[in-house]
Order: structure tokens, then C-alpha cells, then sequence
């Protein structure tokens, strides 16, 4: 997380829509079947709406049923940061942009092969 000093709340506020915010800062999420990508099958690289950075291919998206954009692959493990996440009861993985340290959702093991990852 290398650039998470860099802004404040205040800061990421007056840049991100609410909705953003909320999610890549706050760790909320998105509805369901809602987002912007959901349904998307554009190719190209799916970028963190906070900092820019690259970290999905297109290629690599697939639909996972769960109403968010799902990916089996990262672009490159060093831009992915990954954090034991136990809120709620439950015991998962989440991914944050390790750039930046925007929430991008969480990783879990029921994907499709190769990596069997969403």
C-alpha cells in the first residue's frame, strides 16, 4: 500500500463517487448485478478506480453467478495485497490494490481452473 498515506479521507472523498468511496475505502460493497462491469465483455485491462493501477486482464473475467466481476488471475501478484479478513463470522480472504490500498473485494477458492480462484 504504498500510495495509502498519500490521500486522506477527505481527500478520496472529494476525487471518488459515493458509491466508490464506500467500497474502496470504506471496504463496503457493491449490490449485486448493479456494477458497471458486471456484465461487460469488453476486452482490455480493468484498472483500480482509486489509483489507476492495472491489475485485471479481460481474459481472464468470467461470470461467476455472484453479480460481481469475477476474475480466475491476477495481472501480477505484486499488485494484489491480501489480508485475512474475519468480520461478519466468516473467515475470508480480502484483496485490496497494493498500490494504493482501495478495497477491490475478496478472493475465494471456487473458481475455474487453472487457479480455481474468483
Amino acid at each position: 500500500m504504498t500510495d495509502k498515506s498519500v490521500k486522506t479521507p477527505e481527500e478520496w472523498k472529494a476525487i471518488l463517487t459515493p458509491e466508490q468511496f464506500e467500497v474502496c475505502i470504506n471496504k463496503g460493497t457493491e449490490p449485486p448485478f448493479t456494477g458497471k462491469y458486471h456484465n461487460s465483455k469488453e476486452k482490455g485491462m480493468y484498472k483500480c478506480v482509486c489509483c489507476g493501477e492495472s491489475l485485471f486482464k479481460s481474459d481472464t473475467k468470467f461470470d461467476s453467478g455472484s453479480g460481481w466481476p469475477s476474475f480466475w488471475e491476477t495481472l501480477s501478484k505484486e499488485k494484489i495485497e491480501y489480508i485475512s479478513d474475519t468480520t461478519f463470522g466468516m473467515v475470508r480472504t480480502e484483496v485490496n490494490c497494493k498500490k494504493c490500498g482501495a478495497h477491490l473485494g475478496h478472493v475465494f477458492d471456487d473458481g475455474p481452473s487453472p487457479t480455481n480462484f474468483r
